[in-house]
């Protein structure tokens, strides 16, 4: 079984890697996600991410798709009980469907559940801050869920750190449930939003961490080093911001350093991500058992002080 950790202050203990599943219903069909699941879980992993909005973007898609493969797999395959399943909401299902207002909370959580085909969700999240409704209504809409054994733990996407302490010092002050884990935008090559006022209050406050994107959609894998790469590729508009010499440098000390460990820039990439203090578990996806067995090694690579030096020097801007 792989080591887990302790997710903030709260009860959950998940896996040193979260799998992202905003790829069911997009780039992976139904029959390959339930394969992927399957794979995650039998190697000893057991966190898994997934958001309501999870994949409006694609054509065809009206939002949920995710969280319905998600359901039929805990349906057909009976192992709710060996993952630690997180979703959130909060981005625009329709119109009047967004935000965290306490009412359109009680109507999201019940469309979610009905998708994921469970009576709870081990992590809800806020997908990103709502500025027009107050801070308290959102906690106390939650701390409702709890209270009906819908929700366990809560956490929060896309925030400030302003907007996160303030959040910390309502639930502190007025006993409401408070924000175990943040997910921020972070990788080696997006190290600027989290690190600094965000990492560090995240560590005072003991609220765990599961930044996306940890692969910068790919190009932390190597596979993207030239414009010609990008074409065709479901995310090849998103990297192309990194084919620069910057980026060519943080490719290049992945390489060094998955020459001399046996490993692949891949997994490199994410033992980084996982030695980094403040880091409960990076999410990560994969389309593909290949991709996946990618995951489950990076998971089980140490990286020593040389090796995390040398992508730190490269990696930082």
């Amino acid at each position: 079984m792989i080591a887990q950790r302790q997710l903030g202050q709260s009860s959950l203990r998940v896996s040193p890697i979260c799998f992202g599943c905003n790829v069911f219903g997009w780039t992976a069909d139904e029959k390959t996600s339930f394969a992927l699941l399957d794979a995650w879980v039998d190697a000893g992993f057991n966190f898994i991410d997934t958001a309501d909005v999870y994949s409006r973007w694609h054509p065809g898609n009206q939002g949920g798709e995710s969280e319905t493969i998600i359901g039929k797999w805990l349906k057909s395959s009976g192992k709710r009980d060996r993952i630690v399943l997180a979703t959130k909401l909060g981005i625009e299902m329709g119109p009047g469907k967004k935000g965290l207002s306490r009412a359109y909370m009680m109507q999201a959580v019940e469309d979610s559940l009905r998708r994921l085909q469970t009576d709870r969700i081990d992590l809800y999240q806020s997908h990103r801050d709502d500025p027009d409704t107050p801070i308290e209504e959102t906690l106390s809409g939650y701390a409702t869920l709890i209270q009906q054994g819908k929700v366990r733990e809560i956490g929060a996407s896309n925030f400030s750190a302003d907007r996160l302490a303030e959040s910390l010092r309502i639930s502190a002050t007025q006993g409401l449930p408070r924000y175990q884990s943040l997910q921020p935008q972070y990788s080696l090559v997006e190290r600027d939003e989290f690190e600094g006022p965000l990492e560090q209050l995240c560590l005072k406050e003991k609220v765990g961490v599961i930044g996306y994107y940890s692969l910068a959609s790919g190009f932390l894998t190597g596979k993207y080093r030239t414009a010609a790469d990008t074409q065709g590729r479901a995310r090849g508009s998103r990297v192309e911001k990194y084919l620069n010499e910057y980026g060519f440098g943080v490719l290049r000390a992945l390489d060094d350093v998955a020459a001399r460990t046996g490993a692949n820039p891949t997994q490199v990439a994410i033992a980084w991500l996982i030695a980094r203090p403040s880091v409960t578990a990076p999410i990560v996806s994969a389309t593909s058992l290949a991709q996946l067995q990618d995951l489950v090694k990076a998971a089980h690579l140490q990286l020593d002080s040389e090796a995390i030096e040398q992508i730190d020097a490269a990696s930082r801007k």
